[in-house]
Parts: C-alpha cells; structure tokens; sequence
C-alpha cells in the first residue's frame, strides 16, 4: 500500500476548507497546507485536521506556493486539492482502492475534474489533472499562473473524480491580469503562448470582451505549441460570434478545431446544433451521428470536455432532427438511447409520447 501526502494552498478558505477536508482527511498518511496570507478563520478550521500548517509569503506566483507545500511532503504520493474541491462518498472509496492497489511504477495518476453535473448528478463539464504524484520524481509546478506539472513517465488513468464547487466567485481577475502581465514584462516583452492564451481569458472574465477576442484571434495566428489551448480559443471565439449574432465566423471557428486534432463530439455537436438552428436537418444529422461514432481516442485529454456530447445528447438532438425530416422510426430510437442515460428526463420522456403517438396515427 503507498502513502500519500495532501498538499494544499490556501487563502481565506473558511467557507469551502472543511468540506474539502472532510472527504479526505482519513484517506490520506499526511495534510501540509500552506496559507498564503489567510485574515479569516481558515487556519482555526485547518487545525482541527493537521497541526502541519505553513505561512508562505504571497509573492504573486502560485507555482512557487505549490512548489513550497510539495517540499514539505514525507510520504510515496503527494496529492493536491484546492480548499473548494472535495470528494463524493463513490469517490472516496474508489480513492481508498487504488491507495491498496496503486504499483509504484507509476509516476503520476490522472483524475477526472467535475466542474457541473447534470440533473442526475453525473459529470457534465469536466477535464483532467494529474492528482497523485509520486514523490522521488520531484515534479514541480511551471508558469506564475494558470500554473501545471510537466509530468513524464508512466501514468494510470484512474476515474476518481474530484468535483469542483465554490461556495463563493472570489477569483480576483484584475490580480489575474496584473500577474500575467508581470509575467510578459519578465519574458523581455514577448508574449508568450501560454501567457497569450490565458490573459485573454481574463480579458473575458474582466469584461474586456473586445480586447478578449482580439488577444484570442492573434494567439490563433501564432504557432500552435499546446493543441487543447487552441482548440478552447476557438471554442470560446464561436461563442462570442453565436451572441453577436455571426453565424459565419462562429462556424468558422467550430471547424477550425479540426486544425488541431480530429473531430470531437463536443463540437460535432455544436456544428449539428449550428445547422439545426438555420433548419438545415439532414446536415445536423450528419454531424450528430459522427459525434457518436468519435469517441474513441481522445478520452483522456487534459481539455475541456462537455459529457453531454459524449453521452445522451446527440441521441436526443437525432431525435428531433429525425423527427422534423419525418423519419419517426429513427427518431423514437435515438430518443429510446437518450433514456437510457437520463430515464426520468421530461422533455425525452415527452417527446416519446408524442412520437408514440405520430406512430400510432401512421
């Protein structure tokens, strides 16, 4: 059995720190956490689980704090959490499983990161981090920033999922913005790729959109180093052109993620909802049935991902495309499939009475 060492950052986290805590606490051989900076009760709340608190001077570099709580780790594995992260009870077992089972080969192991779920409490946006990290390989974090582990070696695919949920939107975006510019400053003045990427994300955040899309545009035109960041610019820039009521240049975008890697289904099926929202079915369909037959690959990407579109959601798009092309048979199919995942869903659930009964008048 390996051991593991909870490592964490934190600042004023008195609202989200004990539920984080409360679901790992006893699952892990050792809790560092390094407080920032904390004026609230954040450290009174930590003590109640660890008396392994550290002050950490902010220095405007998060990788530097998640650097310093690594080096105060004793055991096999260091694990990270964010104070609003935290387990579910499924979860927690399974992480309890792969503590007994866990071969030390492995360098790293992947999670899945849930930042909404749907009605049935499943996964719908999600991505991935490398959560555990074997000790001796003295990973370290990069960029000041938007912040990650290079990781190398052998990695488990695990499918603990960690799930994300803030009590409170305390993101300070003008902070955001001021470290990545600090950052562009220290790199002689050229924009970095990765710095480009992420302060137009901020741009967004701030409401700078016109400056946000503009940033995004000109990081497109440059070299592609990380594929996934492009393929979110783009992602994020159709958005954009589908409120300011573009259609052209939100295609534009939606296709150009195809550039970067082959087709996914999250935009497969923003493509098919493009053509069925200008009435033009038969291609919607094209598009929803190539998201259900593109799902083997790319499963475990560090990007974005929207389950939906990987799962329910193409069937039920069929299901209305086939039905307004008069091809109710295929139509009550792929809402049959759609039930499947959500079987108490009430839109699904109505139009499979309508289609009953259409078939039932044929």
């Amino acid at each position: 059995m390996i051991t593991i060492s909870l490592c964490m950052i934190v600042k004023n986290e008195e609202h989200s720190i004990g539920r984080c805590l409360d679901s790992i606490h006893d699952l892990v051989d050792e809790i560092n956490i390094v407080d920032t900076g904390s004026t609230d009760q954040t450290k009174s709340i930590v003590s109640l689980y660890t008396d392994r608190i550290f002050d950490f001077e902010w220095i405007e570099d998060f990788s530097a704090a998640r650097n310093f709580s690594f080096e105060q780790a004793t055991k096999d594995y260091i694990m990270w959490l964010d104070a609003d992260d935290y387990l579910f009870e499924n979860d927690r077992q399974a992480l309890q499983k792969l503590k007994h089972s866990m071969k030390p080969e492995f360098h790293a192991v992947l999670m899945d990161y849930v930042l909404s779920r749907d009605q049935t409490g499943s996964a719908q946006n999600m991505t991935r981090r490398h959560r555990l990290l074997k000790r001796d390989c003295h990973f370290r974090w990069i960029y000041p920033i938007h912040e990650y582990i290079p990781v190398q070696g052998p990695v488990k695919i695990s499918d603990i999922e960690i799930s994300h949920s803030p009590f409170l939107e305390k993101k300070d975006r003008s902070r955001n913005i001021r470290i990545l510019r600090q950052a562009i400053l220290r790199d002689g003045g050229q924009l970095s790729r990765r710095y480009h990427f992420y302060l137009a994300n901020e741009l967004i955040g701030n409401g700078q959109i016109d400056e946000a899309i503009a940033t995004f545009e000109s990081f497109l035109a440059g070299e592609t180093q990380y594929f996934e960041d492009h393929i979110a610019a783009c992602g994020t820039l159709s958005n954009f052109y589908h409120e300011r009521n573009q259609p052209d240049k939100e295609l534009q975008y939606l296709l150009k993620t195809f550039e970067y890697t082959k087709p996914r289904p999250d935009y497969c099926c923003r493509i098919g909802i493009w053509f069925e929202e200008h009435k033009a079915y038969d291609k919607a369909v094209f598009w929803y049935e190539l998201a259900i037959q593109v799902k083997s690959g790319d499963e475990y990407s560090l990007g974005l991902i929207n389950k939906v579109c990987w799962t329910w959601g193409p069937h039920a798009q069929l299901a209305i495309c086939f039905g307004k092309l008069g091809e109710l048979d295929k139509a009550y199919e792929h809402n049959e499939i759609a039930l499947t995942y959500l079987p108490d869903e009430p839109n699904l659930l109505k139009n499979k009475a309508q289609l009953d009964a259409a078939r039932a008048s044929l």
